[in-house]
């Protein structure tokens, strides 16, 4: 037989493998991934519900990195505590051990039948589920066929002196063996991939059992690998606690693990007798032992990450983003819930300059006009850095729901920096124009103005809102707000043009600047009533009825 062509069969054969795991995570995660969020984060209240929830959620996801980023997510925010967030972690390795459990069993029967119900699922495009469901199948059938021609692939090597020669190599060198897996893991981003491929060089009895225990244990290893590095590339203390806190676990894990693997070994074997189960239980055993022993051990534990990684008060630059984890955009449900908790941070930053601006109105203080416009800096670096997090989703992996909440999100950042750019560069200059020269706005005209900023800010908080809910109610709420304003304008214009004809000296010298201050405000609230109408007729509601903002906007309200 031909070396070569063989080496392609095999390596067929493990991408294939990759794939149909690929297929079953992304499947689950399409289908149970917000309902599993959820689920996950209602359970982090204490360390044992953590642990049970990390592993339930893993289990069904079959992946610790996706249950891992859900997790640091929420730890990184302060939405959970770090103790709670390890022992989910802890959990999430112990759900990764249940996959291979059943995979070390001979079910590869049942692979064309999957298969088979799979695809006819996923030919129903109507229903999404049952769609991603069959997806779900199609990866099992994959997985389980891989397998089957990968162990057929390897049986005549049993008896071939030069692969014994170089696997037996590893025999006597369990520290080459458990970087080898760690470095297969690492790069394969999976250790169930790994360990499947362990599964099937022991059960051929082409790897000696001793080596392949020292490879579970490096596969365990390696899968902690990614998260630590992808977190490190943050400069936030506190979102690499999680990371570092299991990856350490896992370091010290295999360093016991490999002092007493001398002793595991022969018992292991003498259990089972059965090399691929022996895999199989030993990577349940480990992940079981570690949480048995970091368990009890949380609270110290944490304390001292939280004092190895302190979280820093100087950084506290606004414009940085807090939610745009890098690491999350492998799972679309995570990535999207990161950039609209980002949005959200652009609403706060627009309502606090709308507060800088109407305290500029009403006091001539050039130090809230100042601080809004850097207010207007931050808008628009957070605006750009959810942008370019959005578009760098993978597009294949996004849903029809997924791309219709990724518009949302579009639609709404832009409106708010539409606005922020109307607030900085028309009404900001004509407050400052009116501080440079020394005027100021008669007593019933501030009050109007005052009275239009406001509502203003109110319709902010609820357009915000109704970004998290896509509530009807709230939008024809909003919506109403558009003819509000035009009334608000209109009534503020007829009386300001009463004051022009009784000749007052206050109204005369700041007529133009003060009805300029009206439009700019209605304009504002015209992005703030777009994006709510966006929102609701892309969820399927009836229009609300909303105006967009006019032409003479600074910008197009809809993102490009």
């Amino acid at each position: 037989m031909n070396p070569y062509l063989t080496l392609f069969d095999i390596a067929g054969y493990v991408a294939l493998l990759l794939w149909g795991i690929y297929l079953v995570q992304t499947g689950i995660q399409r289908a149970f991934g917000p309902r599993l969020r959820m689920m996950l984060g209602v359970a982090l209240g204490n360390r044992i519900s953590a642990f049970f929830a990390g592993l339930g959620v893993t289990a069904i996801l079959q992946s610790s990195t996706a249950t891992g980023l859900i997790v640091a997510g929420f730890a990184a925010n302060g939405l959970v505590k770090l103790v709670p967030a390890l022992a989910a972690m802890l959990g999430a390795n112990v759900g990764t051990t249940l996959i291979v459990q059943v995979l070390s069993f001979d079910i590869a029967r049942i692979a064309p039948v999957l298969v088979l119900v799979g695809v006819v699922m996923f030919r129903r495009d109507n229903a999404t589920h049952i769609r991603d469901s069959g997806r779900v199948l199609i990866g099992l059938g994959l997985l389980l066929l891989a397998l089957h021609l990968l162990l057929a692939e390897l049986a005549p090597y049993r008896e071939l002196p030069e692969l014994w020669t170089a696997l037996g190599a590893l025999s006597g060198h369990p520290g080459l063996a458990i970087l080898l897996a760690a470095v297969l893991a690492w790069a394969a981003h999976s250790s169930v991939a790994v360990l499947l491929l362990i599964m099937s060089f022991a059960a051929q009895e082409l790897l000696p059992m001793d080596s392949a225990l020292a490879m579970v244990l490096g596969a365990n290893l390696g899968t902690a690998i990614n998260p630590l590095l992808e977190g490190s590339a943050r400069d936030d203390a506190p979102a690499r606690r999680l990371p570092l806190g299991n990856f350490l676990n896992r370091v010290v894990g295999v360093l016991v693990g490999l002092a007493l693997l001398h002793h595991i070994h022969p018992w292991m074997v003498a259990f089972t007798g059965d090399n691929a189960r022996a895999v199989a239980n030993f990577h349940t055993i480990f992940n079981l032992a570690l949480a048995a022993a970091f368990l009890p051990l949380l609270t110290p534990y944490a304390a001292l990450l939280q004092r190895w990684l302190p979280s820093d008060p100087s950084k506290t630059d606004p414009g940085r983003p807090m939610y745009l984890d890098s690491a999350a955009r492998a799972l679309p449900v995570v990535a999207l819930g990161n950039a609209a908790r980002e949005a959200l941070r652009m609403a706060d930053t627009l309502q606090t300059m709308l507060h800088h601006a109407r305290e500029a109105l009403a006091t001539a203080d050039r130090k809230r006009i100042a601080e809004a416009r850097r207010l207007d800096d931050v808008l628009d670096r957070l605006n750009g850095a959810i942008k370019t997090y959005v578009a760098n989703l993978d597009q294949e992996e996004l849903t029809a729901e997924d791309r219709q909440r990724a518009n949302e999100i579009l639609t709404f950042i832009t409106n708010l920096e539409h606005a922020g750019d109307v607030l900085d560069k028309n009404l900001l200059n004509e407050i400052g124009k009116l501080n440079q020269r020394g005027l100021s706005f008669s007593p019933e005209g501030r009050r109007e103005l005052d009275e239009m900023h406001g509502r203003l800010e109110t319709n902010l908080r609820l357009a915000a809102s109704l970004f998290v809910t896509a509530d009807p109610r709230a939008a024809r709420v909003l919506a109403a707000e558009e003819d509000a304003f035009r009334d608000l304008e209109a009534k503020a214009t007829r009386a300001h043009f009463e004051r022009l004809r009784s000749r007052r000296i206050d109204t005369t010298e700041t007529s133009a600047l003060h009805l300029d201050a009206l439009r700019d405000l209605r304009r504002i609230n015209s992005h703030l009533v777009a994006a709510a109408a966006y929102i609701v007729e892309g969820r399927g509601e009836p229009a609300p009825g909303s105006e967009p903002p006019s032409s003479d906007s600074t910008a197009q309200s809809a993102p490009e």
